[in-house]
């Protein structure tokens, strides 16, 4: 099945390859364990974004740290974001879910730094601050004295999260970062933003309070699908310029499972007509459900690879009422069966 690739910039590799090498890890061996060559990194300007999901994957792997590329002030140990956005779905609200993100930072090992929500009028702020008073002015220090790529990484991914979690853009008035307005052009996690001010005394953001009202709208289930693109399918912006089918494969793959998720939303949520979605479509030689098809099957055969999930829940993950339906769409899609698959196969312990 021929498709159009998700992209990243090729500087989203140099930049996790910097921090790697900076930890004191040998980066040629990093690129052959994620099966990436050198060459392929040369005079290009983008790159496939699952193949750097899997290089940043094993970069978190070999640093131990899930909290690699990002502030926060220690290494975090492995599972620490399932378990803190098992916390976060369960919350009535976003505020609720950033208070306790930020409790959360208090009692998991290794975080020094979290997101401190501060509200006043209608106006709401986030900033990154550290969580324990013992040590503030040197976590302070440490802050200050981050990579510009870092900051403005840590601060994308939290904003990512959190629009998944309500299921709506939260879009920023303003950004603010510590540091002088970078010379050079930087897309490292680019996100929206209205204005971004450099030189601040603190690095965050500031939007309408009235975000802090908007209902947690994921659950449990849906969160398995969200973390099986983590952490690249929290850095790409869907608004950065990529085709129209890019732009809808990033939003089938953020809610896979949701069968409601049309093609008429799916327009609104990419600010068009579901004509015009139709239209660029078609011009690009593909179609919704054939994208909507490609986004089943490459989550089936990652699900598929892990013996711990049945093929009865991998058919209600994707969305499909019955399994057996799940069944006659995988073999039109691959020409074998899941059951044949698996059997040719070798499969990993868990899907998490």
């Amino acid at each position: 099945m021929s498709q159009q690739e998700i992209t990243i910039p090729t500087s989203y590799i140099t930049t996790l390859l910097e921090v790697v090498a900076a930890r004191g890890y040998d980066t040629a061996r990093l690129l052959e364990e994620a099966g990436i060559t050198p060459e392929e990194l040369e005079d290009r300007r983008y790159f496939s974004a699952l193949r750097y999901g899997n290089l940043y994957r094993r970069a978190i792997a070999v640093m131990h740290d899930e909290w690699f590329g990002m502030l926060s002030g220690g290494s975090i140990p492995h599972g620490s974001f399932r378990l803190l956005s098992l916390l976060m779905v369960h919350a009535r609200t976003l505020r609720q879910a950033l208070l306790r993100a930020w409790d959360f930072g208090l009692v998991c090992r290794g975080f020094q730094v979290s997101v401190k929500l501060e509200e006043e009028g209608d106006r709401a702020r986030v900033r990154l601050a550290p969580l324990h008073r013992n040590n503030r002015e040197e976590i302070e220090a440490m802050i200050l004295a981050a990579q510009p790529v870092m900051l403005r990484t840590t601060l994308a991914v939290w904003q990512r999260h959190w629009s998944w979690l309500i299921g709506s853009e939260l879009k920023t008035d303003r950004t603010f970062f510590t540091f002088p307005r970078p010379g050079q052009h930087w897309e490292m996690a680019q996100f929206t933003t209205g204005e971004l001010v450099f030189d601040a005394g603190f690095n965050g953001f500031e939007f309408p309070a009235s975000y802090l009202d908007f209902p947690v709208v994921q659950t449990e289930e849906s969160l398995e699908d969200f973390l099986r693109l983590a952490p690249y399918g929290l850095i790409i912006n869907i608004e950065s310029g990529q085709s129209t089918q890019a732009r809808v494969k990033v939003l089938l793959n953020q809610y896979l499972g949701d069968s409601a998720l049309c093609a008429d939303k799916v327009a609104e949520r990419l600010n068009m007509s579901v004509t015009t979605l139709r239209r660029h479509l078609q011009g690009e030689g593909t179609s919704f459900q054939r994208l909507k098809d490609e986004c089943r099957m490459e989550a089936a055969l990652h699900f598929l690879a892990c013996s711990d999930i049945s093929n009865r829940e991998i058919a209600e993950r994707l969305g499909f009422d019955e399994v057996s339906v799940f069944f006659r769409a995988f073999k039109k899609w691959t020409g074998v069966t899941p059951g044949q698959y698996r059997a040719a196969e070798p499969v990993s312990a868990s899907g998490h």
